[in-house]
């Protein structure tokens, strides 16, 4: 008799997990961050309570990232990164992981620079990746991932 209520018990447990679960699941949050219909991507995403934030650059106020530097360009990248992840309704400390895609890694001390400046302490988890070239002539394209604590 104890094994059999035990049993029930123990499967009467996890339908109820499951189902708490499942409840979860569904009213997790997806939604797109800056989608413009007709453009391939979105700036951002949120999963959950996860925000993808898609690679940005670091245009100047003409929208023109060609003939502008590295430290130019490192921080407008960094304050559009801020952009998306604000208009999320995220903070730029709720960045756990960026990844940085540099043309030239002779720019990347003053890459840096920049960066430790803007980003806040503790500074997130980074790869700083060469890459052959960037849309539009960039130097730099920054990506990021942040979630709410």
């Amino acid at each position: 008799m104890k094994k059999r209520y035990s049993k029930s018990l123990s499967r009467a447990l996890c339908l109820a997990a499951l189902l708490a679960l499942g409840s979860t699941l569904t009213f997790a949050q997806h939604q797109a961050i800056g989608f413009t219909k007709g453009m391939p991507f979105s700036e951002g995403y949120i999963a959950g309570n996860t925000l993808y934030v898609a690679g940005q650059q670091g245009p100047d106020s003409h929208g023109k990232v060609a003939g502008t530097d590295i430290t130019l360009q490192t921080t407008n990248a960094i304050a559009a990164v801020k952009k998306v992840v604000e208009q999320a309704g995220f903070q730029m400390s709720d960045i756990v992981s960026v990844t940085v895609y540099i043309a030239d890694l002779n720019d990347v001390p003053k890459m840096n620079d920049v960066y430790k400046k803007l980003m806040p302490d503790p500074k997130p988890a980074r790869a700083t990746v060469q890459v052959a070239g960037l849309i539009g002539g960039a130097k730099i394209e920054i990506s990021a991932i942040a979630v709410k604590h």
